[in-house]
């Protein structure tokens, strides 16, 4: 029997252009949803399909040869011994008008009487030789599924007994249509096929319910992380029910509450150590001043005294300028902390306020500038100064010379502005590069003892992000070190404080907002001390 196909509907294709629909949660849940269902639906149908088949097939088998045996041993007692060809055809016509609802097809045969035309199958049906000897050897009935033209059909031996239970020498052939049973076998497969689409459905339906109810707290989730990651350590989850998502609600609480802690508590440690840092600079200003008052007047003598007490007197006055200026870069490192560092901006000549910062140190016969004209821009002059000391000091103190300035002219309608500062030098160490502008770094860990406060890059670091900028330490590869500053050039909150409301740090912001002529030369005497070490 030609078994139907059974047709299930598909999952819809995927287009290849999205890569990122199977990504998601929610479409993984449905799409596993969907192939157990497909799969759950296939197997039950097919095994349904099989069985349901098979059953049909089998009672229509059994009623069909039960109605022959029937037909037959009512029949074949009236036919004589040896029947004539005459009697076989009558016996022959007999068994097809009882049969007539069913359609079959009969052949009888006797041996010893040869067949006639009229007595063989229709559609020149051969019968099998295996279901022939079952027959007229073996003498058990037997029957047999055949294809016709693309029907099946049924194929029954009948051997017909005598009244004291032996064999007789005659044997009945029928032949009937199998149509009705495949139309029941195809109208299961078309049940089947309407019923797999309302399933599929469903499960679609039952799938987005169930990621729902699994992703509405993983969505959650997600969103108290986030909120974590802004810095809203107070973030918690309503913990709900008892699963395993309950449990990771309940931790993730725990999580955040500790942090919070921890992060309270460091915030605590972390104002207590500025405040000690800014109350010990600002304390030790006015010492200090007695101090270089002192050292300077004895400077002024040392000439007049012996040479072991003028070399003391000198290395005194030395450390003490050095603890002078150290002091100023922890009270400038203060001001940045406490967010009390103010903005003051002005339009300024880039190329003019540089040249000014190199006259003002005597550097003009050590450093090579080039410094293009009308170059203009919003930037607080005074810091630019400490930035471009620092960074030039730097260079010529541990790189090498000639050391090299260049200001970059923005093209037209850029918005960012470029001052480039290189040396000669043998450049700066790979693995010390990223930590070049961290606060008290030096390079060479064995030279305990050096002119620089460990201060000077980091300062200008903090005065270059001030103005919205960012600078970068880099190494050429003709050679030498290569420190780019990039500076807006406008500023969109000129002249307002970097952080309103914050704390005053202990030193007076007047000696920051000062003169002119006192803030430079103060900040000139910082370049000079707060350079760092390259290599």
């Amino acid at each position: 029997m030609k078994r139907p196909a059974l047709r299930i509907p598909l999952l819809p294709r995927l287009r290849t252009g999205n890569p990122q629909l199977l990504r998601g949660l929610r479409a993984r849940l449905v799409v596993g949803f969907l192939v157990v269902a497909a799969l759950s639906a296939l197997t039950t149908a097919l095994l349904t399909y099989q069985e349901a088949r098979n059953a049909i097939l089998q009672r229509s088998q059994d009623i069909a040869v039960n109605d022959l045996r029937a037909q037959v041993n009512s029949l074949a007692p009236e036919l004589p011994v040896p029947p004539a060809q005459a009697d076989l055809d009558s016996l022959r016509v007999q068994l097809e008008r009882s049969g007539k609802s069913r359609d079959w097809d009969i052949s009888v045969h006797y041996s010893g009487v040869r067949d006639s035309g009229d007595g063989s199958l229709r559609g020149d049906v051969v019968v099998p030789d295996d279901l022939k000897a079952s027959v007229e050897k073996r003498h058990v009935p037997a029957f047999q599924r055949v294809d016709r033209g693309g029907d099946p059909w049924l194929l029954i031996g009948m051997p017909v007994r005598q009244s004291d239970g032996r064999a007789s020498a005659l044997t009945v052939y029928a032949q009937l249509p199998l149509s009705a049973e495949e139309s029941n076998v195809e109208a299961l497969v078309s049940a089947a096929q309407r019923g797999a689409l309302p399933v599929l459905v469903l499960t679609v339906v039952l799938a987005l319910l169930a990621a729902r109810g699994v992703l509405r707290p993983v969505r959650g989730l997600r969103q108290a992380a986030g909120r974590i990651a802004e810095g809203k350590l107070d973030t918690r989850l309503e913990v709900k029910g008892a699963d395993e998502i309950a449990d990771l609600s309940r931790t993730f609480n725990d999580m955040a509450a500790r942090l919070e802690e921890s992060m309270a508590e460091l915030r605590r440690l972390e104002s207590n150590s500025r405040r000690f840092a800014a109350d010990v600079s600002h304390e030790l200003r006015t010492p200090l001043a007695a101090m270089t008052a002192v050292t300077d007047v004895l400077d002024e003598d040392a000439d007049s005294l012996d040479p072991d007490t003028a070399s003391a007197v000198r290395l005194i006055s030395q450390e003490t300028g050095k603890l002078a200026r150290m002091v100023e870069d922890l009270m400038e490192v203060s001001r940045f902390d406490a967010g009390a560092a103010a903005l003051h901006l002005d339009e300024v000549d880039v190329g003019e306020t540089i040249r000014k910062t190199l006259q003002a140190r005597a550097w003009q016969k050590r450093v090579t500038a080039q410094l293009p004209a009308d170059v203009r821009a919003g930037l607080d002059p005074r810091r630019l100064d400490v930035v471009v000391a620092n960074l030039v000091g730097n260079a010529l103190h541990h790189g090498g010379e000639p050391v090299r300035v260049r200001l970059h002219a923005p093209e037209p309608g850029a918005d960012r502005l470029l001052i480039e500062i290189s040396d000669s030098g043998p450049g700066i160490d790979p693995e010390v590069l990223p930590h070049v502008f961290e606060r008290f770094y030096k390079a060479d860990s064995a030279r305990a003892r050096s002119e620089g406060s460990g201060l000077g890059l980091a300062i200008a670091m903090e005065n270059v992000r001030l103005h919205g900028g960012s600078m970068r330490a880099a190494n050429s590869p003709e050679g030498g070190a290569v420190f780019t500053v990039d500076l807006p050039l406008r500023h969109e909150e000129a002249g307002e404080p970097a952080s309103e409301g914050s704390a005053d740090p202990p030193d007076d912001e007047a000696s920051t907002a000062g003169g002119p002529a006192a803030d430079d030369e103060r900040d000139g005497v910082r370049s000079r001390a707060g350079k760092e070490t390259h290599a």
